[in-house]
């Protein structure tokens, strides 16, 4: 059984999109309209008020953050706190907001938006390294975990209601997208899944909302290899890190009228899996 703790001090009330880069775990507070940086060596935190909700966070090779949030995508200046305006592709939908993302191969940030009012209203988005921005795949309700295999030969795709994985052949010279299909139908769970990792077998880790558990399954496989499982029910993302990439970071979140001492925590553990290195912004 996988041993898991809590870290860091912040409760998150939608705790969402880990990401490890240079010795430090970044991740968003949704709800609380933050950007949060975590060092494990002195468990110092780092906290940065965006003013909006943002879904989805990157490091970005020029310095920096990228992020994407109720109005589209902004980079963030680290030392001052200040976000500049890269572009926002769904201005005309004020219901929708942006969700979560990641950087394919070629360091381009893929990020998809969300409809509140649980409509198939919303898309994916490709922020190019020249900025430009990209629908790549729609329609969608809630746009949630992405990921890329090793080889960058495929691409995996998470729509949270549809409750399907979705994998397309993927194009990195072009970053088209092609041949879609199910993966994995988790219909019959009463969870959904969220976001999601990919390790050094190319194996998917998916974290279960509604679900408290986070569940690594093989693509090639096609078979659940394991599940952990946590204190709390809103597990919501995952992220490899650690100086080894072996330490599985897990964000959660707090669920209405269920008291729950540690929800909301971030946590860690090591399921004996390693992580690939993260892909920085581009542009």
């Amino acid at each position: 059984m996988t041993s898991i703790e809590p870290v860091g001090h912040h409760i998150s009330v939608w705790g969402e999109g880990p990401i490890w880069h240079q010795n430090r775990l970044l991740y968003v507070d949704i709800e609380a309209n933050l950007i949060l940086s975590f060092d494990p060596a002195t468990q110092a935190e780092k906290i940065w008020n965006v003013g909006q909700r943002v879904g989805a966070v990157v490091p970005r090779t020029s310095g920096g953050l990228v992020w994407a949030g109720d109005t589209g995508f902004h980079a963030l200046d680290e030392i001052s706190g200040a976000s500049t305006p890269l572009g926002n592709p769904e201005a005309n939908l004020p219901e929708n907001r942006f969700n979560d993302g990641k950087c394919d191969p070629a360091g381009r940030l893929w990020a998809g938006s969300i409809c509140l009012k649980k409509r198939p209203d919303a898309a994916l988005y490709c922020l190019h390294a020249d900025l430009r921005i990209e629908k790549k795949y729609s329609p969608v309700t809630n746009s949630n975990g992405i990921i890329w295999s090793r080889d960058g030969s495929t691409m995996y795709y998470i729509d949270t209601p549809s409750k399907k994985v979705r994998a397309f052949d993927f194009d990195n010279a072009t970053s088209s997208i092609s041949h879609e299909r199910i993966l994995w139908d988790t219909s019959s769970d009463d969870s959904s899944p969220d976001g999601m990792t990919i390790d050094s077998e190319d194996r998917l880790w998916i974290a279960f909302c509604h679900g408290g558990k986070v569940i690594c399954f093989d693509p090639a496989k096609l078979r659940i290899i394991e599940r952990i499982d946590f204190p709390c029910v809103e597990t919501t993302a995952c992220a490899f890190g650690g100086t080894d990439l072996r330490d599985l970071y897990v964000t959660t979140g707090l669920k209405p009228g269920l008291d729950e001492s540690l929800a909301g925590r971030l946590f860690v553990c090591r399921p004996g899996a390693q992580g690939v290195p993260s892909v920085a912004f581009a542009g």
